[in-house]
């Protein structure tokens, strides 16, 4: 845990944070005594502005105004399939190159710079995968991530960085665009049928609190220039979930199988290895993973 004692009052800037990973980081920043700055704090003439990372007079003045002390930068287009190609690599590179800029030119830099990566960089491979996991991204928005890393490398000198790669997390308030949230949404509303792609596939899933819980944690430790895995260590498949939300909600669900939703090239097993993380940590928040799917499926049962 984060001690307030050391926390308190310190001002840390958080991008993002109106999003699902945010608002619990937020949540959890403010419990330990943080003051929570965000983009849309900077204030002109007295009205609250909103300000773009790819404006970067506008970013650079919001900074100059804040003068963060902290700062976890989580603004990212987040959603693999977004449409919008150019967007995912101007929000996701050339947008956190302003940020960084922004940041090495205040009168004094922030303690500490925690930069959202995601484990999307490892690409379609299987079997336990560490931060020295070779990267293979296999889609514009992993791409975009390993750009962002290759790029944060070059600010390493000037600013205080810490890369940190979650894999598969969830919670409630994740948009049902994403696949744990959608099969909950249909157990909650006892549908007769879900459509699927593999359901005998297993991933490494987390939770959103632990996340934001490991994301303070890290935030008030020194910051290296290291890279972190954020995961839970375990694999689920969806015919587990399916099976635990059968349990829990009582209601059986028809499964399609829709080949569009099917990968030919699909890998079978798939987790991270956060032995590294748990090491500079002492130790990882608690986690199970029936517990975050009970805490979903009754929050607006």
């Amino acid at each position: 845990m984060v001690s307030r004692s050391d926390t308190a009052g310190k001002r840390v800037l958080i991008t993002g944070a109106s999003g699902f990973t945010g608002r619990y980081l937020a949540q959890q920043l403010t419990d330990a005594g943080f003051k929570i700055l965000t983009l849309d704090s900077h204030a002109s003439s007295g009205a609250v502005t909103s300000v773009n990372l790819l404006d970067r007079k506008s970013l650079r003045e919001a900074l100059q105004d804040l003068q963060p002390e902290l700062v976890v930068h989580l603004a990212a287009i987040s959603f693999v399939a977004h449409g919008d190609v150019d967007e995912i690599y101007r929000v996701n590179v050339v947008g956190t190159r302003n940020l960084l800029e922004a940041l090495a030119d205040l009168p004094e830099v922030p303690s500490h710079v925690l930069l959202a990566s995601s484990a999307n960089v490892y690409g379609n491979v299987g079997g336990v995968l560490a931060e020295l996991s070779p990267l293979s991204p296999q889609n514009d928005y992993a791409v975009s991530k390993m750009a962002m890393e290759a790029m944060a490398s070059l600010w390493k000198s000037r600013l205080p960085l810490t890369i940190v790669r979650p894999f598969n997390y969830t919670g409630v308030g994740q948009t049902e665009r994403f696949l744990i949230p959608k099969i909950v949404s249909h157990f909650r509303n006892r549908a007769s049928v879900i459509e699927l792609g593999n359901i005998d596939v297993s991933r490494d899933f987390y939770d959103v609190r632990c996340v934001a819980s490991i994301y303070a944690q890290l935030l008030s430790m020194p910051a290296l220039g290291e890279v972190y895995n954020v995961c839970s260590g375990a694999e689920w498949s969806l015919q587990q979930v399916l099976d635990a939300l059968r349990g829990m909600s009582g209601h059986d669900i028809q499964v399609r199988i829709n080949p569009d939703f099917v990968r030919s090239n699909e890998v079978k097993s798939l987790r991270g290895s956060n032995r590294k993380l748990e090491a500079v940590l002492g130790g990882l928040p608690e986690f199970d993973f029936v517990s975050t799917l009970r805490w979903m499926y009754e929050a607006h049962a």
